[in-house]
């Protein structure tokens, strides 16, 4: 599989995932579409779809974009209802209840975030058997995987650095709090993981960070560190070979 990071930030999350050339599959529509278009050279060919994890904006906003060009977006009810989007290339998906999208295997598991029915994706490509895990905008995950070879996870903020930002005013309480409830932080993430099989992981990317509460380095050799699994910041243009086969 390949990566792309087209953004991973509160101002806009959006990725492209790539198995084959006709087989491709967005996470998130929260950049401005223009710039999807752009990165893709206009060429929409062999996306099999958009997989949306909730309704906030740097999530779902040019969703509609997707679905007016001919593109299926599949997210919960909760999450279509909050933002009134019928018709029938917007597909009601559940969490635990697995589905296809082409060569793509989807289980949707529910996560955990101040939204209406928000989702992670476990994807798995039929003809090799790759899994990747994508989770994000959740301060917990209760379940756990096996098998796992690529992850894209939410490192959202580190702990003692957010402390410190709400103790001296940075950010306002209500901020933190919700970034408590909300959002991973590295020390969650770190637990995650240690719970979670990794004997065949190969990259572990890092995406979500917040521009106040966290720092890249310290993340990405904390996360390293306890698991010796190759680790990734996702910054936009990041381009990532995720070699797996050939072994």
């Amino acid at each position: 599989m390949k990566l792309k990071v087209l953004g991973s930030s509160s101002a806009g999350n959006c990725y492209l995932i790539e198995a084959a050339k006709d087989d491709k599959l967005i996470l998130d529509a929260g950049i401005n579409f223009r710039e999807v278009q752009k990165e893709l050279k206009f060429d929409f060919r062999g996306i099999q779809g958009v997989l949306i994890t909730h309704e906030h904006m740097d999530h779902l906003k040019y969703a509609p974009n997707f679905a007016l060009n001919g593109i299926n977006v599949y997210s919960s009810a909760g999450t279509f209802a909050k933002l009134d989007l019928k018709g029938h290339r917007f597909r009601v998906i559940k969490a635990l209840e697995q589905f296809s999208i082409g060569n793509f295997t989807v289980l949707p598991f529910d996560t955990e975030h101040d939204a209406e029915e928000p989702l992670g994706f476990l994807i798995q490509y039929k003809p090799t058997g790759e899994k990747l895990l994508y989770a994000t905008d959740t301060y917990y995950i209760k379940y756990r995987f096996k098998g796992l070879n690529y992850i894209l996870i939410e490192c959202n903020y580190n702990f003692d650095i957010a402390k410190l930002n709400a103790e001296d005013g940075t950010i306002n309480k209500t901020r933190y709090s919700r970034l408590l409830e909300s959002h991973m932080s590295l020390n969650n993430l770190l637990k995650f993981l240690h719970a979670n099989d990794l004997s065949n992981t190969k990259n572990i990317v890092l995406c979500h960070l917040s521009d106040t509460n966290s720092n890249e380095e310290e993340m990405k050799n904390a996360v390293y560190e306890a698991t010796m699994v190759p680790t990734t910041i996702a910054i936009p243009g990041l381009n990532l070979d995720m070699k797996l086969y050939p072994f």
